[in-house]
């Protein structure tokens, strides 16, 4: 028996087309970036509900790969950071900040040694066999010439020789751009008595600021943040992250200081604007990055996401502002 194939009503949209659409507005592909991001939620769930241990761990385990990327997104234009150093200076850093009593005291005697550390080794230049080689060639084959402006090397051709200085620069700047603002999350675990709901503010709020300042953006975006670093930034996407921020923050104030609501019912708001704002300055500081390199992703570990350091950007340069926000106000 044949059967007529339904016809779509006329006028009604296709929803491919209304895909396409929204991963154009969005810059990514919205259904993998979906996907990965309730991974992400559950893994990271998961571990909180685990123990803090295995909390600090996923934290280690996220600063290696995004310290690779950087690795890897350095080596396509030539600079060179030791990391290996970096993974042990900074695995050492978060034990450190967790286990030992004085904790800011030992994160700040690590972050000594680690510079110390990085600042010697990245004089000299060690190699990783094949792997760095390969990584940085898939890297320049998935760039887009159009897209790179000029900045970067092309995948056919050798990337310049910098100074040892210039290694020396960029070393350091990876040591506190990850592991420095990282050791801000642990440090977060270890005061006021309230560990998991610290580590559900410091990584679902920005997180969660994102993906309003991303649907906002898609949706409403008009005028144009800052149209020469990031042409997708809008004004409406920076109100849609704060908004987002601002509910978040409220949640998870309700649901664990209800009994300061009388008084510090300020705290919520202040911490989801300011994650907003801050959010929001670590994509552009990002996408400045990318754009001097001449890449488009940071990396490609997480679908959807470009890179675990797409992810976590904005992660990492809110934290050090919600920890001492959470300290002075005794939450």
């Amino acid at each position: 028996m044949m059967v007529d194939n339904v016809s779509k009503p006329e006028g009604s949209p296709d929803p491919q087309k209304v895909v396409e659409e929204i991963n154009r507005k969005a810059g990514r592909n919205m259904p993998q970036a979906v996907a990965t991001a309730a991974l992400l939620i559950v893994v990271i769930v998961g571990c909180l509900l685990i123990s803090l241990q295995t909390f600090v761990v996923l934290v280690i385990v996220f600063m290696i790969l995004a310290l690779w990327e950087l690795r890897v997104d350095f080596a396509t234009v030539g600079l060179h950071i030791p990391v290996i150093t970096l993974w042990l200076c900074s695995v050492g850093m978060l034990l450190a900040t967790f286990y030992f009593p004085r904790h800011v005291e030992a994160m700040a005697v690590s972050s000594i040694v680690a510079f110390l550390a990085v600042v010697v080794m990245s004089t000299m230049r060690v190699t990783l066999g094949s792997h760095l080689s390969l990584a940085v060639a898939g890297k320049l084959a998935a760039s887009d010439p159009g897209e790179r402006d000029g900045l970067g090397p092309s995948s056919d051709a050798e990337p310049p020789v910098h100074s040892r200085m210039s290694n020396v620069a960029v070393s350091v700047f990876s040591l506190m751009y990850v592991p420095l603002l990282a050791g801000s999350i642990v440090l977060s675990l270890t005061f006021h008595g309230h560990p998991v709901a610290h580590a559900i503010i410091l990584v679902f709020l920005p997180a969660l600021s994102d993906t309003g300042g991303l649907f906002a953006g898609a949706w409403f975006g008009r005028h144009k943040l800052s149209p020469r670093i990031s042409p997708k930034k809008s004004v409406e996407g920076l109100i849609g992250s704060m908004l987002f921020a601002v509910i978040g923050a409220v949640a998870v104030f309700a649901s664990t200081y209800a009994h300061l609501w009388s008084t510090m019912w300020w705290v919520p708001v202040v911490m989801g604007v300011m994650v907003g704002i801050v959010g929001t300055f670590g994509d552009l500081c990002a996408s400045m990055l990318k754009r001097d390199i001449g890449i488009k992703d940071m990396g490609h570990l997480l679908k959807g996401h470009g890179g675990v350091m797409d992810r976590v950007d904005s992660i990492l340069l809110a934290a050090p502002f919600l920890t001492v926000l959470l300290w002075m106000t005794g939450m």
